[in-house]
């Protein structure tokens, strides 16, 4: 990415940042009453956790543990709120300007307004909290998901591969060793053939991955075919080299625009992530060109991280594409919005003879909670005949 665009992307979330965060203090110190301390308290109080965010991207590369660990907690969980204290707001100021019409209300809000107000703080503050603790514990239930897909070409040998597909798991600060290890734990137990990351291991920084030394509990995952994976747009935005050197040092066999045969019974393919261009000013290769040359009645299986132009995929004769990326919004209402653009936000789909599968991803970025979706592990059961 251009310097220049870098910074008008920054100066632009900055600036959303900030409005929305000024939107929701105005309303709620309007709420606090005027006599006393408390308004102070709570402007004190506020602007700390709203700036917790900005701090832990400033200092949280060169000081990924301490004090910049805590920022990133607390900055991430504060993303969670603020979306839900400015849904509400904007949905009791709505109410309020429609009541100012067509006066539906009850007068008696109004006889002790003071007291409405505190009140309706009170119980948004509640309401916001319940909503964030079943978010962190549904975050960190993963389902296992399994289907069984039929491709229509021979193989070699057993005519079954039992596949384990994992997407989005954003090692860092928040997804570190204990959800690590039980990743890796649950992927041996369901004894996979060939295991598959779908782009996005690493979350934006390497740093606190290779302080917890997250990279150990990757290498023991075992599999009688090999652990794959590619880039997903995160690699790239932390550093796609430094990352991609870590993994393959723990065992994942990295594919950037290559095919391989399996066990010659199958190929796998791997596409660099379509960012690619935007971080790095090259473009990735074309699918095309991936699978020039191969011998087309052997089943090819294709990893790409970001589930777009499906129909081109189809066309050109893949049998199953794997994608992730989207964490199906990962926070309601966001779903609404990777729903609208993208064919599959989550799920199986068929196109053609082109099975699609795309997952709503393992771990979580941003605010550590999920909302209209579960994290998940799953298992392909591919049978070839």
């Amino acid at each position: 990415m251009k310097t220049g665009q870098f910074i008008l992307f920054i100066a632009i979330v900055l600036t959303i940042y900030l409005l929305v965060n000024f939107y929701i203090f105005i309303r709620g110190l309007q709420a606090i009453p005027a006599a006393g301390q408390y308004r102070l308290w709570f402007s004190i109080g506020y602007w700390l956790t709203a700036s917790t965010f900005i701090l832990a991207r400033l200092v949280g590369h060169n000081y990924p543990c301490g004090f910049s660990g805590v920022f990133t907690w607390v900055g991430s969980f504060w993303l969670a709120f603020m979306l839900y204290f400015f849904i509400l707001i904007v949905i009791f100021d709505l109410t309020r300007l429609s009541n100012h019409y067509f006066h539906f209300l009850p007068k008696s809000l109004y006889i002790d307004y003071e007291r409405t107000k505190l009140v309706l703080l009170y119980l948004s503050c509640i309401m916001v909290s319940l909503i964030i603790v079943i978010g962190f514990i549904n975050a960190r239930i993963p389902r296992i998901r399994e289907i069984d897909i039929p491709i229509s070409k021979a193989i070699a040998g057993s005519k079954r591969v039992r596949v384990v597909l994992v997407s989005d798991i954003h090692m860092g600060t928040l997804v570190a060793q204990r959800k690590t290890n039980r990743l890796v734990k649950t992927i041996n137990e369901l004894d996979p053939d060939i295991v598959l990351f779908a782009g996005d291991v690493v979350d934006e920084d390497l740093a606190p991955v290779i302080k917890n030394n997250l990279g150990m509990a990757l290498s023991e995952i075992r599999s009688r075919l090999g652990v794959y994976t590619i880039t997903g747009n995160h690699e790239y935005i932390g550093g796609v080299e430094p990352a991609l050197k870590y993994l393959s040092e723990h065992g994942l066999k990295i594919l950037r625009d290559t095919i391989v045969l399996i066990d010659g019974r199958f190929y796998l393919a791997g596409r660099d992530d379509r960012d690619k261009f935007r971080f790095s000013g090259r473009k990735r290769k074309e699918l095309n060109q991936i699978l020039e040359g191969i011998d087309r009645s052997y089943p090819v299986i294709l990893l790409d991280h970001q589930p777009f132009n499906l129909n081109k995929v189809a066309e050109e004769g893949i049998d199953l594409q794997l994608s992730g990326h989207t964490h199906h919004g990962q926070i309601w209402p966001f779903n609404l919005i990777t729903n609208a653009m993208y064919e599959v936000s989550w799920g199986y789909r068929k196109i053609g003879n082109t099975h699609f599968y795309v997952s709503s991803g393992y771990g979580t970025w941003g605010p550590p909670i999920r909302l209209g979706n579960r994290p998940e592990i799953v298992i392909l059961n591919l049978t070839f005949n």
